[in-house]
């Protein structure tokens, strides 16, 4: 399309304005990280540098996905656009996760404020996102909603559409990983068996939704892109899923060896 000097101004003009939307939340995640480390070292209470490693490198993954040249190539070519949906929505939310991000912010709290901050998660909404089918349905009905209707369209047209989808992609994945894997402390619990089956379950609808969009590409776009981005989605989501069922597993082994009295259940 042909545009004139007006209006390839403004289209830049929107661009970083969407830029700046959608990756100052994470350049701030990792201020606040690091600033309540520091709070926390200087209270008595050191942090693990591997949990401040995988926070940071997973707000990095995210990061790039939302900034040139990532986002522009994501816009022209459906499979840079998957492989940003696997970075954005499934291992970056991971790594942050992992990274204890609630934990850490507890022990940089004084003991009143930490007990406000504990009170408020135990508020009906977080009651409700608790639940690990929650987000399970939201992440990935949200993906089928995206890619077999036309809001792909509108994402790709719609600047606060675009804002709006990368955002949800974002938030349903982290609290799938949070909620299935309980690194942070969450007050309202559910158990190792429940837990699977959602996972087991969320993972069929991923696998089937890559195999959808194998066989009947979004609107707009190529076969051959559709096709190479459906298998990216079905063997990079594998790869991030293998991650979680590790973890998950292991937590579990840990917590039945717990209760035997062998040995205690570490974060």
């Amino acid at each position: 399309m042909n545009h004139d000097h007006g209006s390839t101004h403004t289209g830049h003009s929107i661009d970083f304005l969407m830029q700046f939307l959608l990756s100052a939340p994470f350049f701030i995640g990792i201020v606040l990280y690091i600033s309540a480390i520091i709070v926390s070292t200087r209270r008595g209470r050191p942090w693990g540098s591997y949990r401040t490693a995988l926070w940071v490198v997973g707000s990095l993954l995210c990061l790039i996905t939302l900034i040139n040249p990532m986002i522009t190539a994501a816009h022209e070519n459906f499979t840079i656009h998957m492989f940003a949906h696997l970075l954005l929505g499934m291992l970056g939310p991971l790594l942050m996760v992992l990274g204890a991000p609630f934990t850490l912010l507890l022990r940089a709290l004084s003991t009143g404020n930490a007990r406000k901050v504990t009170a408020f998660l135990k508020k009906p909404l977080f009651h409700f996102l608790s639940n690990p089918a929650v987000p399970a349905v939201l992440n990935i009905g949200g993906l089928w909603i995206l890619y077999t209707t036309q809001l792909y369209i509108l994402m790709e047209t719609m600047m606060w559409v675009h804002v709006l989808v990368h955002l949800h992609v974002f938030l349903a994945g982290y609290f799938f990983a949070a909620t299935l894997l309980y690194i942070d402390p969450i007050p309202y619990q559910y158990s190792y068996i429940y837990r699977s089956m959602v996972l087991i379950l969320a993972l069929a609808g991923h696998k089937i939704l890559s195999k959808y969009i194998y066989a009947y590409p979004p609107e707009g776009v190529p076969r051959v892109e559709a096709e190479s981005g459906g298998m990216l989605m079905y063997y990079g989501g594998d790869a991030v899923d293998l991650i979680i069922i590790i973890i998950l597993c292991y937590k579990w082994y840990q917590s039945k060896n717990h209760r035997k009295g062998r040995y205690p259940v570490t974060a």
